[in-house]
């Protein structure tokens, strides 16, 4: 019998072709495969959904992967009360409850996980990114023995897993993280460039259709057709020239993901630099830019959906 992983729409879990074989990503998948069986897909942050698909498939599921906060979909939060909800359907089922916490995890949202915010402890918990320090890649999965020792010696291996080296800087990290408290920097900062967004957005309100985070992960969602042609990644480019880093997705999506030793003041210059490219670069670029630009067809090639449609209905 085989076995089922179920994941959500939208998500991002890495490169390789287990994780790109559930991906909603047309990037991602285009031009790749043959893409593996075994995939059920699931709406991010609908837990009736996700219990109609454990009552069919449960005896053939192995785990539910996601994300606490979706990264690469744009930073998207699930509704309040999603992760426990979550908590309590793997325990009913007997699924694995696994999240991905690489892009959320270690203090970026404000918490030391995402998923601490309502307080859950799922089954599996993976790692990366923030546990190098920004010294040295390396990455984790934490799990209880019970799951762990499913795992007999010499069926699994790792061509750099485990080095002494990367472990320990990633001790030293976790060590920083905690000593200097920066998860609670991270929520009270995040608040700050929140707030700051938010006074972007109400100066710029036909550009920006939404400002949305938590902690120092944040987001910018631009409205599709009052930014054509100009796309996300083109207000990155500008912001870049004026000293900021940024990172597009989706075509109109920026997010700004700030390193969590960031000042007060790095923030307002960064929010500034984002104010002056939609001020005095955008009415520039949009005059300039190719109206027949191509643009990324958003119409998801596994489930039809346009996961990712930015435009404002009601203008």
């Amino acid at each position: 019998m085989q076995a089922i992983i179920v994941s959500c729409c939208g998500c991002f879990h890495g490169r390789t072709l287990a994780v790109i074989s559930m991906s909603c990503d047309n990037e991602a998948t285009r031009g790749f495969g043959p893409l593996l069986p075994g995939h059920v897909k699931v709406d991010f942050g609908d837990d009736v959904a996700l219990e109609k698909i454990f009552k069919e498939h449960g005896h053939r599921i192995a785990g539910f992967l996601f994300e606490p906060i979706q990264g690469e979909a744009g930073v998207i939060t699930p509704p309040e009360g999603y992760l426990k909800a979550v908590r309590d359907l793997c325990s009913k089922y007997n699924i694995l409850m696994i999240a991905d916490e690489i892009q959320s995890g270690l203090a970026r949202t404000g918490k030391m996980l995402a998923c601490d915010w309502e307080e859950v402890r799922p089954d599996v918990v993976i790692l990366g990114k923030a546990l190098g320090g920004g010294v040295i890649p390396v990455s984790a999965v934490l799990a209880d023995k019970d799951v762990m020792l499913c795992i007999r010696p010499g069926e699994h291996g790792s061509t750099f897993g485990g080095n002494p080296l990367a472990s320990a800087v990633a001790i030293a990290s976790l060590d920083v993280i905690q000593e200097e408290k920066l998860a609670e920097r991270s929520a009270h900062l995040g608040q700050e460039l929140l707030h700051q967004l938010l006074k972007i957005q109400e100066q710029f309100p036909n550009y920006i259709k939404e400002v949305r985070g938590r902690g120092l992960f944040t987001a910018v969602e631009f409205n599709s057709r009052t930014l054509f042609p100009v796309s996300a990644y083109d207000i990155c480019l500008k912001m870049k020239e004026r000293g900021v880093l940024a990172k597009p997705t989706h075509d109109t999506i920026v997010r700004l993901t700030p390193p969590l030793c960031v000042s007060s003041d790095e923030l307002q210059e960064g929010s500034k630099v984002l104010r002056d490219v939609l001020e005095l670069d955008l009415p520039n670029l949009q005059k300039t830019k190719p109206k027949d630009s191509p643009t990324t067809a958003t119409i998801c090639d596994r489930c039809g959906r346009n996961l990712y449609d930015s435009s404002d209905k009601d203008l």
